[in-house]
C-alpha cells in the first residue's frame, strides 16, 4: 500500500495547484475551481489503485504515468507532446544541430506515420526517401500507433549502426525494404552558391545561431562576387520544417527596414502575447529577393515568408506551405522530461493566420516542369486533431491573390542552364529578369504598422 499512497499524496498535490489562488483583494479568482475535474482525478487515482494491486502482473509504475500524460495530451493538438527524458534530450540536441540519426522528418497522418521531408545530405535523403513515404515498420517492428517522439527515438543511436525502414508508397505494390546506416548528422544550417550574382541561399532548418551564419553566407558570397553588389538572392525555404522563433525572426529582420512587424502571437481568447519588430540594423540592401518555399516548409518557414511577403520585400514562388500556425513553448520538468506545449496562434504582419492554409505564393512554381504542385505531401490540415482554419475575414482575400504563373518576361539564363532542380532555376530566371529592367512587384515595405486586429481570434 505505500506506493498508493505516495500517488495519492501526489495527486492531492496536483490537486492544490489546480485549485486557482486567491486574490489579494478578496474577489473570487477570475477561473472558478473545476469541480468535475477533482472528480475525475479521484477516478484515475482508483482505477490506478485497482491496477497496481490486481493486475496480473507487477507494474512499472514510471511507464504507466507517463502513458496517462501522453494520452492526455493525445486529446490536444497534434504538436502538444510529452516527452520521457531520453526523447527531451534528443529534441535539445536537435536544436543544436548534431544528433546521429537517419536525417526524417515525420508526422501521424490519420493511423499513418509519413515523412514530411528528408533533411538535405542525410542517410534518409542518400538512400532515396521521399515526402509522403509512408513508414511502416522500424528494423521489423510494425509503427502503427505509434507516436511520433517514439518513432523519432527508434531511428536515432549511433552512427555507424544499421536502421531498416519498411517503407510504402504511392505506385509500390507493397512495401519495401530499405537499410539506411546511421550517421553522425550535423545539419549545416545554411549553404550558398553564387549564379552570375544571384546568390542562392538554402536555409535547411532554423536552430542556434541560423541567422548569424546566414549572414556570414552572404558577406561570403559578396566577396566571392568580387567585392560588387549582389543582383539578386534566393532564399530557398523548401523542405524546412522549422524551429527556433527567434532565428526566424532574426532571419526575417535581415531584409527589413526598422520598427517593422515580423509576426505577432495571440494566446488563450485572443490575448496578444508578443509582436516582434525589426531591428534598424545591419539591413541587407534592397537588391530583388525571392523567397522559394514548398510544402515542406513549416512553421519558422512560413513566418519569415509572410513576413516578407506581407512586406513586399519578397516575391514568393513555388507551391502552397504546409500551414503550421501555432506557437509552442518547450517547458523542461523535474524528472527531465519534457513538455512541448502550443500556447498561441502566430499571424503575419498584415494580421493572417496561416494554420492550415499556409502561404500562398507569388508566382506558382511545380517541383517539375509541367507538374502541378505537391498535393500528395502531407500538410498541416491532414494531422489528426488540428487546429481548424479561423474564420476568413472580409477583406482577407485581398491581403494575397491567388498564384500566377512567371510572367512572360522571364526567360532562360545562360547561367542557369545546367541547373537541373526547376524551381531553383525559375527562380534564378527571375530574378536575372528583374535585375536586367522587369518590373518588381509594386507593394513597397511601409514603415507603418498593419494592426493584427482584423483576423478573427475565435477559437473554432
Amino acid at each position: 500500500m505505500r506506493s498508493l499512497h505516495s500517488w495519492r499524496a501526489a495527486l492531492a498535490a496536483g490537486l492544490l495547484l489546480l485549485a486557482p489562488a486567491a486574490r489579494a483583494d478578496g474577489r473570487e479568482p477570475s477561473t472558478p475551481p473545476n469541480t468535475a475535474t477533482y472528480e475525475q482525478l479521484e477516478v484515475f487515482a482508483r482505477v490506478l489503485s485497482y491496477v497496481e494491486n490486481n493486475y496480473v502482473e507487477p507494474v512499472d509504475e514510471k511507464r504507466m504515468m507517463y502513458g496517462a500524460i501522453q494520452g492526455m495530451l493525445e486529446t490536444l493538438d497534434p504538436h502538444t507532446v510529452f516527452m520521457p527524458p531520453e526523447v527531451f534530450k534528443e529534441m535539445k540536441i536537435d536544436t543544436s544541430g548534431e544528433f546521429g540519426g537517419l536525417g526524417l522528418e515525420v508526422a501521424r497522418k490519420g493511423d499513418r506515420v509519413v515523412v514530411v521531408a528528408p533533411i538535405d545530405d542525410t542517410p534518409a535523403a542518400r538512400a532515396g526517401i521521399r515526402a509522403g513515404d509512408e513508414l511502416i515498420a522500424i528494423d521489423g517492428e510494425n509503427i502503427q500507433g505509434m507516436g511520433v517522439p517514439e518513432v523519432l527515438q527508434r531511428m536515432r543511436g549511433p552512427a555507424g549502426k544499421r536502421v531498416l525502414l519498411t517503407i510504402m508508397r504511392e505506385g509500390f505494390s507493397a512495401p519495401r525494404e530499405l537499410a539506411i546506416i546511421r550517421d553522425h548528422i550535423r545539419i549545416v544550417s545554411v549553404e550558398g552558391a553564387l549564379y552570375g550574382g544571384i546568390a542562392h541561399l538554402k536555409v535547411k532548418n532554423f536552430q542556434d545561431r541560423t541567422a548569424l551564419y546566414l549572414r556570414k553566407e552572404l558577406d561570403r558570397l559578396r566577396e566571392q562576387n568580387g567585392g560588387k553588389p549582389l543582383r539578386g538572392a534566393v532564399l530557398d525555404l523548401r523542405n524546412n520544417p522549422g524551429g527556433l522563433l527567434d532565428q526566424a525572426v532574426a532571419v526575417s529582420d535581415l531584409w527589413l527596414p526598422g520598427n517593422l512587424p515580423i509576426v505577432s502571437t495571440r494566446g488563450r481568447k485572443g490575448g496578444r502575447a508578443n509582436e516582434e519588430l525589426s531591428k534598424d540594423r545591419d539591413t541587407e540592401p534592397d537588391y530583388p529577393l525571392v523567397v522559394l518555399v514548398n510544402a515542406g516548409s513549416a512553421s519558422a518557414s512560413e513566418i519569415v515568408a509572410g513576413a516578407l511577403q506581407d512586406h513586399g520585400r519578397a516575391t514568393i514562388l513555388g507551391t502552397q506551405t504546409f500551414g503550421k500556425g501555432s506557437v509552442q513553448t518547450v517547458i523542461e520538468l523535474e524528472d527531465g522530461s519534457g513538455l512541448k506545449l502550443t500556447i498561441a496562434r502566430y499571424y503575419t504582419p498584415k494580421g493572417r493566420s496561416i494554420q492550415e492554409k499556409g502561404i500562398t505564393p507569388d508566382y506558382l512554381v511545380p517541383e517539375t516542369q509541367g507538374g502541378k504542385g505537391s498535393k500528395d505531401q502531407p500538410r498541416e490540415k491532414d494531422l489528426d486533431r488540428h487546429f481548424r482554419a479561423e474564420p476568413v475575414v472580409s477583406n482577407e482575400s485581398d491581403v494575397v491573390a491567388k498564384p500566377k504563373n512567371l510572367p512572360e518576361s522571364v526567360r532562360d539564363w545562360d547561367v542557369s542552364a545546367k541547373v537541373t532542380d526547376y524551381q531553383l532555376k525559375m527562380s534564378l530566371n527571375y530574378l536575372n529578369s528583374v535585375a536586367n529592367g522587369a518590373a518588381r512587384p509594386t507593394t513597397k515595405t511601409s514603415t507603418e504598422k498593419t494592426s493584427t486586429e482584423k483576423t478573427s481570434t475565435e477559437t473554432p
